[in-house]
């Protein structure tokens, strides 16, 4: 009686296992959505640093993917995000 159980359960559990595998590799074929059309805001992930005083900014939306640098203190901010974040 013992044994059947025992299988019932390792069949549920490796269906179980096989099913969150193929969701993990369909996720992953999905194509890449177009990008917005120009005009409309899209999502980054900047932090800039003022050389002058400090100050730090994060950017999280632009109108391009790599925007101009925003001004403080009369000068450009520093770029803080590293390059392979963009």
């Amino acid at each position: 009686m013992w044994d059947v159980v025992r299988i019932v359960i390792a069949l549920v559990v490796a269906l179980l296992i096989v099913r969150m595998g193929i969701a993990l590799l369909s996720g992953m074929t999905r194509p890449v959505p177009e990008p917005p059309p120009p005009g409309e805001l899209r999502k980054v992930k900047l932090l800039y640093r003022c050389s002058t005083c400090g100050t730090e900014v994060r950017m999280t939306s632009a109108v391009h993917t790599e925007p101009e640098a925003p001004r403080h203190c009369m000068d450009e901010m520093d770029l803080m995000t590293p390059v392979e974040d963009l």
